[in-house]
């Protein structure tokens, strides 16, 4: 079924779950979701093991599959990344899959378009077998979620801002951080604000701050921010924690099995890539998730307008965030 679908209908939840799809923002949040309703918060480190593709084996995941619950209904098993395995070890994972037991759930996150090429994804193998979620998006799952992104925002777009991203080809998780970007200082985003948006050339110091502070350079870093919060004290903050937000973004992506980055960045990879080795996937993704947060904060006006506030909220997420790579 599709994302929005399984949120609505609130399906049963059986031994095996694939997630499947293209969009991984809508795969990470059907992940949470599966979790939420299989184990309590305060039960989940006790009831869940997670694998990722680059270090899962059959028997590891068999083994955590017969674990016995403990104080919960069930034991989760979790697998990321499924569509970066080579043929043999998914054939091996796949019969894991068909003999999960009694009181355990296995989810497989399996990042490949249900009808599209290369290989056959799990949801595929398995049909009816499995709880089957598409994380695919199209133009009506878009603007679903660009209308759950802008609630959250507390901000509004005409009818033409929202077709336009609907029928767009970025990534919802650009889509979301450009949302972001516009909701501040307008509740009613604009064509021409999109136009604008699509057209402007950021400025270099703010990316140059974010790559400073990812190598861990916090002088250099902070010297920067210094620099453009004082040419602009009340907005100097948002291209600040948006271009560290991407640069986290990057990083995050290149510390999966497979990750690559856009066509028109690949050109960093190189650069990206040992990075994202020394910071590892969960201290990526703990960054990103602070930085996302910090522009939350400044858009939904729950930091205030104070442009004190606002510098010390950069300080501290670049004193927090290069301590990632070090």
């Amino acid at each position: 079924m599709k994302f929005y679908e399984f949120v609505d209908k609130e399906p049963a939840i059986g031994k095996l779950v694939v997630i499947e799809g293209t969009e991984r923002v809508l795969a990470e949040r059907a992940l949470d979701l599966v979790l939420d309703r299989l184990l309590p918060a305060d039960l989940r480190d006790l009831n869940l093991a997670r694998f990722s593709a680059d270090d899962v084996d059959s028997s590891g995941v068999a083994e955590a599959l017969q674990a016995m619950p403990f104080l919960a209904d069930r034991r989760v098993v979790v697998v990321s990344d499924t569509q970066t395995m080579r043929a043999a070890p998914r054939r091996d994972l796949w019969a894991v899959a068909q003999e999960v037991p009694d009181g355990s759930t296995l989810v497989l996150v399996d990042l490949i378009a249900p009808r599209g090429k290369g290989p056959q994804s799990f949801g595929v193998m398995a049909g009816r077998a499995a709880l089957r979620i598409d994380a695919t998006a199209g133009e009506e799952t878009r603007a679903r979620f660009i209308a759950e992104t802008l609630e959250a925002l507390n901000a509004k777009a005409e009818p033409r801002v929202v077709n336009e991203l609907a029928r767009g080809g970025a990534d919802l998780a650009a889509v979301r951080n450009d949302l972001e970007k516009l909701a501040i200082g307008t509740k009613t985003i604009t064509l021409k604000d999109l136009e604008r948006e699509s057209l402007s050339i950021e400025d270099p110091k703010a990316y140059r701050y974010a790559q400073a502070t990812a190598e861990g350079s916090v002088a250099e870093a902070l010297a920067i921010a210094n620099e453009l919060l004082e040419n602009d004290p009340r907005g100097g903050a948002v291209p600040l924690i948006s271009a560290l937000a991407h640069e986290c973004a990057y990083i995050w992506e290149l510390t999966r099995p497979g990750g690559r980055l856009p066509e028109r960045l690949r050109f960093r990879e190189r650069g990206l890539r040992p990075l994202a080795q020394r910071v590892g996937e969960r201290r990526a993704r703990l960054a990103y998730e602070r930085a996302i947060g910090g522009m939350e904060a400044i858009v939904t006006g729950r930091l205030g307008s104070d442009p004190d506030d606002h510098k010390t909220l950069v300080t501290r997420l670049t004193v927090e965030l290069a301590r990632m790579s070090r």
